[in-house]
């Protein structure tokens, strides 16, 4: 995974922004975070219309946390339209929301949820799911793994040879 982007955030609740701001300040995450006060602004925001045309300004996101229950056009349906996009279908989408309703849940992932976090009401739980998204969503996952020079020669070759 390259170095992360942005975060999009996808959320109309001021409080519940200002609380994930703090999350990620006290988990050292870095990535910059945008956000989409309903379910047309995220559509607007990814697909790059106006007036987030300028991607220096608005970056495609790395990661997408997405509410539920946002006005204008539902959560659920703007997972559905991600997932629809080919440019944007890799872009892993985790909702957070309050709803912890099995239908909700079962939804989100038959729809291409990639995780499914309910808000917490304690700010030091939702630290420990920031944390959990630090370390599974934005920091690589795999090193590159170091060659001895002993093993770099035969690597150098074909694993197989073709006979004539």
């Amino acid at each position: 995974m390259d170095k992360p982007k942005s975060i999009l955030q996808v959320e109309d609740d001021d409080n519940d922004v200002m609380f994930l701001k703090l999350a990620l300040e006290s988990a050292g995450v870095t990535v910059p975070l945008r956000i989409a006060v309903d379910g047309q602004e995220a559509i607007d925001y990814l697909s790059g219309t106006a007036p987030f045309t300028d991607r220096q300004a608005y970056p495609e996101p790395s990661l997408v946390l997405l509410d539920l229950r946002i006005p204008r056009i539902p959560g659920l349906e703007v997972l559905k339209w991600i997932r629809k996009q080919p440019a944007l279908k890799k872009i892993p989408v985790l909702v957070l929301t309050s709803s912890d309703a099995k239908r909700d849940i079962e939804d989100a992932y038959r729809l291409g949820a990639n995780s499914y976090f309910v808000k917490p009401i304690n700010p030091r739980d939702l630290l420990e799911i920031v944390e959990h998204i630090r370390d599974y969503w934005l920091k690589p996952n795999r090193k590159k793994p170091e060659v001895p020079d002993s093993l770099s020669r035969f690597l150098k070759r074909p694993m197989v040879e073709t006979i004539r």
